[in-house]
Parts: structure tokens; C-alpha cells; sequence
């Protein structure tokens, strides 16, 4: 007899392999059925000085949706949305809903190896550009995101909304996630999925109330700004976060007040330093916090409880993978405690399974199993792939049902909550992103002179999560120059360790667990020619020396040094300005490290801060 875990009253009947298609019929409407309806003259979108109605976004996405179908888009079509983050790309993804085809979203920020190949890797049969700079793709058809928007000649009267018909299982986006093959992989979830995810929010209590404002705070890229952009279709409106203020706390928390915002999703390592600079008498209280991304700290759980109990936050944790829609679980963090990921939502059935298959019962641990309607379709054209871990549902009977193999270890609660206890295999999460390790050690072993690599989650000598790459051969500058043209920021690793051996396990295996996870000092220090040049001039030099030792732990710091070939990362970006405030009282924001990242650049910076405030 298969057990099956404690759940919501609210869940979904038994999986079948028509999950997505019965979907339609669980009582979620269709997301653009419900955006329909939302009222006209309401802001829908705010996007720095641009404002959207939800009339103009309708007749916005109507006319781009005609001139798709006229260029022979339509449902199972995929069109790749290579846009900034803003009101156009709001329009290009309702739009590209409203003619019934996929969005796949291809952030310009990321490098353009990677950019090329998303649009190749998914086939997609358009790319829409924010610009005249063409197609990602050499050979993708490509226009502009100016041609699908002009208002039409004559001024017209407006036409009715009227989307394509679709059905639950026709598909709704492509998001990419790393690949442990070295590959990334294309996760295709339906529109009924898509309009359960919010649904199900509402239901758990994360998506609530009347007209409210939501943050865009996700890179379009990441499936968090999934559950973003489906609150326009609620009615919300959406505002949308631009990349300085996302990256610097005190922007950040004076955007929360200055916008009104109502509901913000976030990871962990950001909220942490935005919860010292949230004030009970700022914006609309309490703010709708929804952390997820990555495991929240015991110190940090304790945080947000008692920011929850002061009526600062309704903070919730939320958990999910890509292949599910976006969100699993969510959990009141309302007490301190033990962190949790809360229950599973409606649309999805949890199974928590050992080695062998076998459900595991309360307290002990097991593998995640998710089955249900919001399980998505599979990885883009990899079948292999999509059969290995969207497997058969142990439920036993003869439906058909799948369900989704996460990877990730849980231990179960007695109330049917679950306990997030890491990951059972090479993937980590950093600061919010869902990252393969062994997709970056393929990228390291491509480039010429390296024998072997590895790549671990470890701690710089401050004790910041940070990725550490060991490698056999090969110069660190060069591996870090490889990386950064071909992988996303985020999984370039913050430190190069060159070995003359790995060490081995009895059966022949790289034991990861003789890699040191703890850096004394950068290991760039032992290759970069940059370290240690020069003598340091001036009251700021120094101080920023002394601050860049104590944040990346380097044994000795020269002008000429740059901040991220040391291994700064955002949240050290953070540190460092958060010192420098205190030290010197000059308003140094986050941007700055990015603009003056050489030493005697940023000290140069902050002199003319400095003799400006005292002018």
C-alpha cells in the first residue's frame, strides 16, 4: 500500500497524464480571461516614468498579438522576449499570451554566447528586440519590440481584448535552468499551470486584497518574475524594480515606501540587509514579504518572525522548482523556530520518498516527489532528459500521472509541513539563482590548459556563501575571463584554487570533500599580476584597502586591485558600502563599486563625495 502524505483540504484530485488539460477545469480561469476584466482606468504597470492603464495594456498586447499572428505566431509558437526589464516587456509577454503562443524571456544582461544559445537551443520561431541590433541568433528571425506596438494608422477604433483561444495544456513559457550535463535546459509549463500557480497564491494567503502593488524585483530569466507578472492578471498593479535599486538595500527600502508597494518577493541574502532599513511609519504596513530562492537561516528566520509580529511584514517562505510553476510550498514565518518551508500548495501533491520508493513517515527524511496539475510539460526538446526526471507517479493506479523528482531532501513535520534539509545532488542555490556545479566545470574544462576542475559552494574569508573553482591547470584570469563571456555572473566563481592533484576516492571518484570550503585569502592573490601594485595614497585609499581586506580577507591590498577579480560579489558590494557609510558618513550607494571597481578609482569617488558634503 502507498502512503501519501498529509496536504491541504483544497488538493487537487488524483494525477493523470491529462493533468494540465483537467486543470481547466479546477476552477482557475484562464490568466488573460482574468485580466480581462480588471478595471480599465487602473494603473497596471509602472515602469520609472512610464504608466500603463489596464486599458492601455490590453490594447497594447491586442496590437501586438495581431501583428504576431500576422507573422504566423500562434499557440505552441515560442517567442523570445530579448527585452529589458520595463513596461515593453510587460506588453511583449501579455502580448505574446493574448495571440496564444510561449514567451521564452532572454535577458540582454546576460553574455551573448549564452543569449544565442537560448534562442537556438529552444527553436524559437521569433525574437522580439528592444532594439535594431537584430537577432541574438545569427539566422532567428528577428524585430523589434517598436514594430509589434505602433499604434495602428487612421486611429482606429479600438478592438475588443479578445486573446487566442487556448487550452490548459497549450504551452505558456519556456524558462532556462542550469544543467547538469553542462547544458542549460528549457522547462515548458502550460497555461493552466500558470493560472493555478495564482490561484493557489491567493488561496495560501501570498496574494490577497484588492489593487495591490507588486514589486518586479526578479530578473526576467528566473521563474520568481512568473509569479510577478501573474498578478496583473488579479488586478494588481505591477511596479517595476530597476537594477541599481534592486542591488542596494537603502534604494531598495526607500523605493518600498516611495512606490507604496504592498508585496515584494525576495531572496534571503537580500532581505536580510533590507530588514534594517524597513520602518513601521514608512509604506503601506504591513509589507507582503515572500522569501524564497534559497534556505532562510535559523538567525534570519528569527528576524523575519519578529518583523512579522511587530505588523512590519507578512513574511512568507516560499519554495519551488521551475518544473513545478514557480511555487511548491509556502509557510507562514510568523514564530521563531526551526525554518520550514511550509505545506504543499493545492495544485500539487507531495510524495517524500527514500532509496527505494518507499514513503517515509514523520520526522525522517526523504527525497521530494511533487505530482499533480502545475507539474510542467518537460525540458524542451530533450526527451531523454524529461523521462528521467518527470517519472511515474507511485500513486498505482492506472492514470498515468507523473510526478516531478526535485532532487531535494526534506525531512516531514507532523503537521504535513515540510523541513528543507539541501539538495541530494551537484545543484546549489546562491543568492536566489538555481545553479548546476557541473555545468560550470564543463565551462572550465573547455578552456585550453585546463585537465580538471571542480566547483564547490564554499565561504570567503568572511564567511559569504561564494562559489570556489579548483582547477588543474590554466590561469586564473584567463578562467575568469572564459566564464564571465559565457556564463551568467552569477555562476562565474568568486575564486580560482590551482592544484597539482585532486584527491580521490577509494573507487577512483574526485572526493569533494578533501576541497577546502573556506578561503583564508582570494586565490587570485597567487596569480593576478593587479594585487598588491603600488603603495596607497590618501585617507580613502587606506580606508578602502582596510575595509576590501576585512570584507574579501586579503593579506594585502594595492590600488591598483579590482574589487570583483578579488572575488566581490553584490552581497560583498553591499558590505563594503555599508562600512564606508558608517566610517566616513558620505552617502555611498551600491552603484558606485560597480562604476569605480579599480581601488584608486572608488577612493578617487569618494573624495569628491567627501569635499562635496563639506563644501
Amino acid at each position: 500500500m502507498t502512503a501519501v502524505l498529509p496536504e491541504r483540504s483544497t488538493a487537487a484530485p488524483a494525477a493523470s497524464a491529462t493533468d494540465a488539460r483537467a486543470a481547466a477545469g479546477t476552477g482557475a480561469a484562464d490568466l488573460l480571461a482574468r485580466l480581462a476584466t480588471a478595471p480599465g482606468g487602473r494603473i497596471a504597470v509602472v515602469a520609472g516614468d512610464d504608466l500603463l492603464t489596464f486599458d492601455e495594456l490590453r490594447a497594447q498586447a491586442g496590437v501586438f498579438a495581431a501583428r504576431l499572428g500576422a507573422l504566423g505566431i500562434g499557440p505552441e509558437s515560442v517567442v523570445a522576449l530579448c527585452l529589458p526589464r520595463g513596461a515593453a516587456l510587460v506588453t511583449a509577454i501579455i502580448g505574446t499570451l493574448t495571440a496564444g503562443a510561449a514567451y521564452l524571456p532572454v535577458d540582454p544582461a546576460l553574455p551573448a554566447d549564452r543569449r544565442r544559445y537560448l534562442v537556438e537551443d529552444s527553436g524559437a520561431d521569433l525574437v522580439v528586440v528592444d532594439g535594431a541590433e537584430g537577432s541574438p541568433a545569427p539566422g532567428a528571425r528577428a524585430v523589434t519590440a517598436a514594430e509589434l506596438t505602433a499604434a495602428p494608422g487612421g486611429d482606429p477604433a479600438p478592438s475588443p481584448y479578445t486573446p487566442v483561444p487556448v487550452t490548459g495544456d497549450t504551452l505558456a513559457y519556456v524558462i532556462y535552468t542550469s544543467g547538469s550535463t553542462g547544458r542549460p535546459k528549457g522547462v515548458e509549463i502550460g497555461r493552466a499551470a500558470a493560472s493555478l500557480l495564482l490561484r493557489e497564491l491567493e488561496e495560501a494567503g501570498a496574494a490577497t486584497g484588492e489593487g495591490r502593488r507588486v514589486g518586479w524585483n526578479a530578473s526576467p530569466s528566473f521563474d520568481a518574475s512568473v509569479q510577478q507578472w501573474t498578478r496583473l492578471c488579479r488586478g494588481d498593479t505591477l511596479v517595476m524594480i530597476d537594477e541599481e535599486t534592486r542591488r542596494d538595500p537603502s534604494l531598495l527600502a526607500a523605493f518600498v515606501d516611495e512606490h507604496a508597494l504592498t508585496d515584494l518577493d525576495i531572496t534571503p541574502s537580500h532581505a536580510d540587509p533590507l530588514l534594517d532599513l524597513l520602518t513601521e511609519d514608512g509604506g503601506p504596513r504591513p509589507l507582503t514579504l515572500l522569501v524564497g530562492g534559497e534556505a532562510i537561516s535559523p538567525a534570519l528566520w528569527d528576524r523575519l518572525a519578529a518583523a512579522h509580529r511587530s505588523g512590519l511584514l507578512r513574511a512568507l517562505n516560499v519554495y519551488g522548482p521551475t518544473e513545478c510553476t514557480v511555487d511548491a510550498t509556502a509557510g507562514r514565518i510568523d514564530a521563531p523556530g526551526e525554518p520550514h518551508i511550509g505545506a504543499v500548495l493545492p495544485g500539487l501533491r507531495m510524495r517524500l520518498l527514500d532509496e527505494k520508493l518507499v514513503p517515509v513517515g514523520p520526522g525522517e527524511s526523504g527525497e521530494l516527489y511533487l505530482a499533480g496539475p502545475r507539474v510542467g510539460r518537460g525540458y524542451r526538446r530533450r526527451p531523454a532528459l524529461t523521462a528521467e526526471r518527470f517519472v511515474a507517479d507511485i500513486d498505482g493506479d492506472a492514470s498515468g500521472g507523473r510526478m516531478y523528482r526535485t532532487g531535494d531532501r526534506c525531512r516531514l513535520l507532523p503537521d504535513g509541513r515540510l523541513v528543507y534539509l539541501g539538495r541530494a545532488d551537484g545543484q546549489i542555490k546562491l543568492r536566489g539563482h538555481r545553479i548546476e556545479l557541473p555545468e560550470i566545470e564543463a565551462a572550465l574544462t573547455r578552456v585550453d590548459g585546463v585537465a580538471e576542475a571542480a566547483v564547490i559552494l564554499g565561504e570567503d574569508a568572511g564567511g559569504t556563501a561564494c562559489l570556489i573553482a579548483y582547477h588543474r591547470g590554466g590561469d586564473a584570469t584567463a578562467l575568469r575571463a572564459a566564464l564571465s563571456d559565457g556564463l551568467p555572473a552569477y555562476m562565474v566563481p568568486s575564486a580560482y584554487v590551482a592544484v597539482d592533484r585532486f584527491a580521490t576516492t577509494p573507487s577512483g571518484k574526485l572526493d569533494r570533500s578533501a576541497l577546502p570550503t573556506r578561503l583564508e585569502t582570494p586565490a587570485a592573490d597567487a596569480e593576478s599580476p593587479e594585487v598588491g601594485t603600488g603603495g596607497l595614497n590618501g585617507r580613502a585609499e587606506e580606508l578602502i584597502a582596510r575595509v576590501w581586506a576585512q570584507v574579501l580577507g586579503a593579506a594585502s591590498i594595492g590600488p591598483d586591485d579590482n574589487f570583483f577579480k578579488l572575488g566581490g560579489h553584490s552581497l560583498l558590494a553591499i558590505k563594503l558600502v555599508s562600512r564606508v557609510r558608517a566610517e566616513l558618513s558620505v552617502p555611498l550607494p551600491v552603484k558606485a563599486v560597480y562604476a569605480h571597481p579599480r581601488l584608486r578609482d572608488l577612493a578617487a569617488h569618494i573624495e569628491e563625495l567627501l569635499a562635496a558634503r563639506d563644501a
